[in-house]
């Protein structure tokens, strides 16, 4: 049975009250930490696709041909993907041969041929999440590095990839006819708390230039499932405490971006990998929404240290919206 209003604004209260009072001592463990150094011109260049596992249907086949291509012109670093890798109920197993059907044999361009950094989604958390975080994998392919939670140093970038399946009370309260693994998790208030004490540490221990957290689920979003209450709440203030540059999420299937206007975040969206939802979409301001687009994609990011420029294409590979950050958040931004 769902938890009434009361109960859930009691819940919140409690996880931030929990959270807050872990976050005043040193946490005795850290977040895993990958080493991905800069070129030589100090700048970094990957594709972001989310939301792709289904076995080359729903046009994920076409997308990732698309990726290949702008892949090779850019001469990409790595790829993120932003979680649910694999439909519709995550991994059976390390032997499930859905993960050839998905990712081995779907992301076959040589451009694509670089590390997988990986985030689960809460389709992934209705498998066998183990296998998902299995070494195993990358055994049979040597691109795939998924954890729940973990920090990707680039030198003038951090990526601080964040589980955020865990953080939302309806996969716990009123799972319908879902079954979730939440071996690892469980118990659930501890696992919240010290992910939430590690990430305000990792962030406040960064000295890069740029500062992105990845996580699976919206926080801001005019899409199907709109915001995500939880981590407004609870995530959002450790965001701003440490002046992160960008949220990078899949969840809904569309592409997106939204600059809030009192933090300045920019809210990436970037869930197209496969499925998407036609004209579903929530009225928003057209002073912070810089793109809806309700179809497949993905998006690429060329970092430097002065500029993040962003850039969304569609299944075709027709560029759909760009955008440069600049580290000088007087400096407006282009279009």
């Amino acid at each position: 049975m769902a938890l009434s209003i009361k109960q859930h604004m009691l819940f919140h209260v409690m996880l931030v009250t929990g959270a807050l009072c872990l976050l005043l001592t040193p946490s005795v463990a850290e977040l895993p930490r990958f080493k991905h150094p800069a070129k030589p011109q100090q700048s970094l260049r990957l594709l972001v696709v989310g939301d792709w596992g289904r076995k080359g249907t729903n046009n994920q086949s076409l997308v990732a041909n698309q990726m290949g291509i702008v892949g090779e012109k850019l001469n990409i670093d790595f790829v993120i993907s932003t979680g649910d890798n694999f439909y519709e109920d995550g991994l059976k197993g390390v032997d499930d041969p859905a993960f050839f059907e998905s990712f081995v044999d779907i992301y076959t361009a040589p451009s694509l041929q670089k590390t997988w950094y990986s985030v689960l989604g809460n389709h992934d958390y209705r498998g066998d999440v183990e296998a998902q975080l299995s070494p195993v994998l990358k055994q049979k392919d040597s691109r795939w590095l998924c954890l729940r939670s973990f920090v990707l140093d680039g030198e003038i970038v951090e990526f601080f990839f964040v589980d955020t399946t865990p953080f939302v009370n309806e996969y716990f309260v009123d799972p319908g006819e879902h079954t979730y693994d939440w071996e690892g998790v469980l118990p659930r208030m501890s696992y919240l708390s010290e992910l939430l004490k590690d990430v305000d540490s990792a962030l406040a221990q960064s000295k890069a230039k740029w500062k992105m957290v990845v996580g699976h689920h919206t926080i801001n979003s005019a899409g199907h499932h709109g915001n995500t209450e939880e981590l407004k709440q609870i995530l959002v203030p450790i965001l701003k405490a440490h002046n992160v540059d960008a949220y990078i999420n899949g969840h809904d299937h569309c592409l997106e971006h939204i600059i809030d206007k009192n933090s300045g975040i920019h809210f990436l969206t970037s869930g197209g990998g496969s499925k998407a939802w036609s004209s579903d979409v929530r009225p928003w301001s057209l002073e912070e929404l810089k793109l809806y687009y309700d179809g497949q994609g993905f998006m690429s990011m060329q970092i430097t240290e002065s500029n993040a420029d962003i850039k969304f294409y569609d299944v075709s590979g027709k560029t759909l919206h760009t955008w440069s950050i600049s580290k000088d958040r007087n400096v407006p931004a282009w279009i």
